[in-house]
């Protein structure tokens, strides 16, 4: 049997981060570079959602949720 790990666009992506380190590189790869700065990571990442974030970085929402879902994640909270 095979679950999904749930992520909540709605949360900050710090805290996505923390609960998920592997998520780290995928967005990292999707083109949020900053959260490779761990200054950035602590402050933006902190109060800033990965569905704010998406709209910031300009990278389509549902291109973060195919990654996600193609990765094993299941993805709540749009």
């Amino acid at each position: 049997v095979f679950f999904f790990i749930p992520i909540d666009l709605s949360q900050p992506v710090a805290t996505i981060i923390k609960e998920h380190p592997e998520v780290k590189e995928l967005l990292i790869n999707l083109g949020f570079k900053p959260l490779s700065n761990p200054a950035m990571l602590n402050t933006v990442g902190k109060v800033t959602s990965l569905k704010a974030g998406s709209k910031l970085a300009n990278i389509p929402l549902d291109k973060i949720k195919q990654t996600l879902l193609s990765n094993g994640y299941d993805v709540i909270g749009d």
